[in-house]
């Protein structure tokens, strides 16, 4: 009986040298990883967190998939970071990821339907509504631009961005009022915006 606890003892710690060691050579390779990136050497960096993949480790597939899209590599970029969703569907920060080498390629379409899944775990999420709101704006789908830059306002109502973006949303409808309102928010935020000057200048003609 002692031998067999001896033995069940003597398994359980390796297995945690086994799990601290991996994690330290994880540790190391990441260290590594940000040290070349702020070098500028994003292949070298990606480099050594392959040495290291793991496919079903979320972190290390992210960083993957920016440090590739940095480097150029949209596709490979791309398919780290959808590795990274299927492994934390959940995981906003994935998706968003994911924006950017999808983005990259031009594929807009993708771009929206990615922002949908985002909005489906969080329909506020102020970021992904101002950049739909904003796709939609320069496809001139004004409507749907207006629903998803008004929601970013009610929540930010002082944010610049999004009050211009609105603003012009407004203008395009022939929302004039409305649309100059938002510009003169605009400009208390930035009173020497050219944009939010010109908007409230051709609302009010």
């Amino acid at each position: 009986m002692k031998v067999k606890v001896l033995i069940t003892s003597l398994v359980l710690v390796s297995q945690v040298l086994t799990a601290q060691h991996s994690f330290d050579q994880l540790k190391d390779a990441f260290t590594k990883s940000y040290e070349l990136e702020a070098q500028g050497n994003y292949k070298q960096a990606a480099e050594v967190l392959s040495k290291v993949y793991l496919s079903n480790h979320y972190g290390i597939n992210l960083r993957l998939g920016w440090l590739f899209y940095m480097d150029g590599k949209f596709a490979i970029s791309k398919q780290y970071y959808q590795r990274a969703t299927e492994l934390r569907p959940m995981s906003i920060e994935a998706y968003l990821g994911l924006v950017f080498p999808v983005s990259a390629l031009g594929n807009w379409d993708e771009v929206l339907a990615i922002y949908q899944k985002i909005l489906n775990i969080d329909p506020n999420h102020s970021l992904t509504n101002y950049r739909i709101g904003t796709l939609y704006y320069y496809r001139e789908d004004y409507r749907l631009a207006e629903q998803h830059l008004e929601k970013v306002v009610n929540m930010y109502p002082f944010d610049y961005d999004s009050l211009l973006m609105l603003g012009w949303t407004k203008y395009q409808l022939g929302k004039r009022e409305e649309a100059a309102q938002l510009f003169r928010q605009a400009l208390l935020n930035r009173p020497y915006d050219e944009s939010a000057q010109q908007g409230l200048e051709l609302s009010t003609q």
